[in-house]
């Protein structure tokens, strides 16, 4: 079930891509485009979204069958989506693979090695190759 929703205006409508970080397009002297605030937002799989207003850009409302097509076609959100970041700067999850830090990595004759000494596992990879050297001939010294 989809809440109740404003009509939406120009001013939403960029109100929202302000707060997505989209970028203002220029024409080909460097100026914003004039007919129309034209914005793109380039999305982590390569595609580019392009939306435009129409000027001025002021409280005009849009028709139903508009806003639809912009939701769907330029924006890819949800009504839901549109509005959380548009009136409370929720910007939209556009599915982004999450970034994991590289594990540290222990050379593998280490392990072996440190593992034949008595060291558990869980132990070995919470440190890094530096720490398990030291750990080794700390172990041989001691």
């Amino acid at each position: 079930m989809s809440e109740k929703h404003p009509t939406p205006t120009r001013e939403d409508h960029d109100d929202f891509c302000t707060t997505e970080k989209w970028d203002l397009v220029r024409g080909s002297t460097g100026k914003p485009v004039t007919h129309h605030r034209t914005y793109e937002l380039g999305l982590w799989d390569g595609r580019i979204l392009r939306t435009r207003i129409s000027r001025p850009i002021d409280r005009t409302d849009y028709s139903a069958r508009m806003w639809a097509h912009i939701l769907r076609q330029q924006l890819e959100v949800t009504p839901n989506e549109f509005w959380s970041c548009a009136r409370d700067s929720v910007v939209p999850d556009r599915g982004a693979p999450e970034i994991v830090a590289p594990r540290k990595t222990v050379p593998l004759h280490l392990v072996r090695e440190l593992s034949r000494l008595g060291v558990a596992e869980e132990k070995i990879l919470t440190l890094d190759a530096a720490g398990a050297a030291q750990l080794y001939a700390d172990l041989l010294a001691g």
